[in-house]
């Protein structure tokens, strides 16, 4: 029998765990850190994020682990006659879990959440290398119908 992947809203006590998996994360280059010393960074974010009634973060849980991540932004608008869109970012699976069909259950499960807060689309940025990601997102039923663009400020 196969254990079920939930889904459910991270804890203050996810973050390191959460901070872990960025921190492994070669590729994205954000510059994130697994020590213990950088914690209270972010711990601060996650308060900012729990506080917000427009974001989330979310984490995904295998067998008491935490194995993947993500986060979600209701974004309302005047475009669309005032209709809102949800951003989903921050989609990591661990790298010893990829493969098992966790990003999947995540991705779903964000857009069921876009659904039930009435969002007309939802959206998602990938870093251009990440070719496989971008096969797995289009699996998903995404489009890759813009270009994205980003200004590093510090």
């Amino acid at each position: 029998m196969t254990t079920p992947i939930e889904i459910r809203r991270a804890l203050r006590d996810d973050v390191a765990a959460i901070a872990a998996m960025f921190a492994s994360d070669t590729l994205g280059g954000h510059g994130d850190s697994a020590d213990p010393a950088d914690l209270p960074a972010y711990l601060a974010a996650f308060d900012r994020i729990a506080a917000s009634a427009n974001d989330a973060l979310y984490v995904a849980v295998l067998e008491g682990e935490v194995v993947g991540t993500f986060q979600t932004t209701l974004i309302t608008s005047l475009t669309g006659r005032g209709s809102s869109s949800m951003t989903i970012e921050a989609v990591h699976t661990r790298a010893d879990m990829r493969g098992r069909g966790i990003g999947q259950v995540m991705i779903r499960h964000a857009i069921a959440e876009a659904e039930q807060a009435g969002a007309r689309l939802v959206q998602l940025m990938s870093n251009a290398r990440r070719v496989d990601a971008h096969r797995f997102y289009i699996a998903l039923g995404f489009t890759q119908s813009h270009a994205g663009f980003k200004m590093k400020l510090r």
